[in-house]
């Protein structure tokens, strides 16, 4: 018994030791912080970038940009800030915490109602008001791009206030898809983006992009980071044409400049 209870030591250890050898000791690890709209989209790019470069690994961080936004002003340990909204990528970019060489105006977005494919008391934006429509799914517009240019277009179609007694508000604006999906709200308000990856929604354009501010997404590399070449070098990879190609398929449009 005690030795085959060597035996299976041994070859444990020859199986870890193995593993070992063929793992990369000096492989970087890239922490990229992104508004979680772009969550397939960038986790489909950044599997493709890591094949092409194996000594790069890219962790990302996903949620409203408003919450990565205060991380990573507490210092949070980022190297690269994808943002749904151009205030907080502006607000880090004032504190000098974003390069301020090496930043761009990365994506553009739209901004939709969604609702249960079998809802039919939701024709238009105007519909909202409706008393069958009892609940209503946006981001927190103080820290949720999407729910600030949600409440943009609800005031400048003169809703906000009469919706605001109906109004759940999300921490992220998959949340927001999530509670639609779930029934749990009559109606959300999201980007097209959003829209596109569930198969449990049918949308309602608004018509009218200029309701709100423009939904861009600035992308820059964290002042500071120890990793700055690195995080310039997926930075450049995403403004590229393979990178873009990706993009464009989860239905967001190009903003370089």
């Amino acid at each position: 018994m005690r030795k085959l209870h060597i035996l299976l030591f041994a070859a444990l250890f020859i199986l870890l030791t193995g593993c070992g050898a063929n793992s990369n000791p000096n492989r970087t690890e890239l922490t990229v912080s992104a508004a979680a709209s772009l969550r397939e989209a960038l986790e489909e790019a950044g599997k493709i970038y890591s094949n092409q470069n194996p000594d790069i690994k890219i962790v990302y961080n996903f949620g409203g940009s408003g919450s990565l936004q205060q991380q990573i002003s507490q210092g949070a340990p980022v190297d690269l800030f994808v943002s749904a909204s151009q205030d907080q990528f502006n607000l880090l970019m004032s504190k000098k915490l974003i390069d301020q060489s090496n930043n761009v105006n990365l994506l553009k977005n739209e901004l939709v109602i969604i609702t249960q494919k079998d809802n039919g008391n939701l024709p238009s934006v105007i519909s909202l008001a409706n008393d069958k429509i009892s609940r209503i799914a946006i981001g927190t517009p103080e820290t949720v791009p999407a729910g600030m240019y949600a409440k943009q277009a609800l005031l400048s179609l003169g809703l906000w206030e009469g919706l605001e007694k109906k109004l759940i508000q999300t921490k992220d604006v998959r949340q927001v898809l999530s509670y639609v999906e779930t029934g749990n709200v009559d109606a959300g308000i999201v980007y097209k983006t959003d829209a596109m990856v569930s198969d449990k929604v049918k949308v309602i354009t608004l018509q009218n992009e200029g309701l709100h501010d423009p939904i861009i997404y600035p992308a820059g590399v964290i002042a500071g980071t120890k990793h700055q070449q690195e995080a310039s070098r997926f930075l450049d990879f995403l403004k590229g044409n393979e990178a873009m190609n990706i993009f464009e398929k989860y239905g967001f449009k190009a903003a370089l400049e």
